[in-house]
């Protein structure tokens, strides 16, 4: 099942499984699974999570509480984990995030991790930044990064 909203950073696809979301991808998004492995289209079935999200882009919710199921590696689980830690507003670096997770040699696989992860904004991988805190990668891509980061900063 999925449901679809409108943003300011376009279009969002929320996917479910169970009733929990697994997925919340971006138009033109990097990675983004094909339409029709979405399920059905019902618009009220993430009614929790796209209420969270409106908070989100209206300024006055800063962390999300809606259930999530991610599929993924343990690795990528771990990457994941480490990024819903980094809080609203702040950056962390691919190396930081790797040094968090216990793997300081690990930079590019949390890249990797970071690139492919399927919730995107609830899990804020838009907060990882290059070494010297330039923008780099982004699944969704770059000027909806720079918004994503803008937005949280004010």
């Amino acid at each position: 099942m999925h449901a679809v909203m409108d943003s300011p950073v376009g279009r969002l696809t929320l996917v479910g499984e169970g009733g929990t979301l697994a997925g919340l991808y971006l138009t033109e998004q990097r990675y983004r699974p094909p339409e029709d492995h979405f399920g059905p289209r019902d618009d009220q079935l993430f009614s929790a999570a796209a209420e969270q999200l409106r908070e989100y882009f209206a300024g006055t919710r800063t962390e999300f509480t809606v259930p999530l199921a991610p599929r993924g590696t343990p690795f990528q689980h771990q990457v994941w984990a480490a990024l819903r830690e980094v809080r609203f507003g702040d950056t962390v670096t691919y190396g930081e995030l790797a040094e968090r997770i216990g793997r300081p040699n690990a930079a590019r696989a949390v890249g990797h991790a970071n690139g492919h992860n399927p919730i995107s904004i609830i899990v804020p991988c838009h907060r990882v930044v290059g070494s010297g805190g330039s923008l780099t990668g982004y699944g969704g891509g770059l000027p909806r990064k720079r918004f994503l980061l803008e937005h949280e900063r004010r």
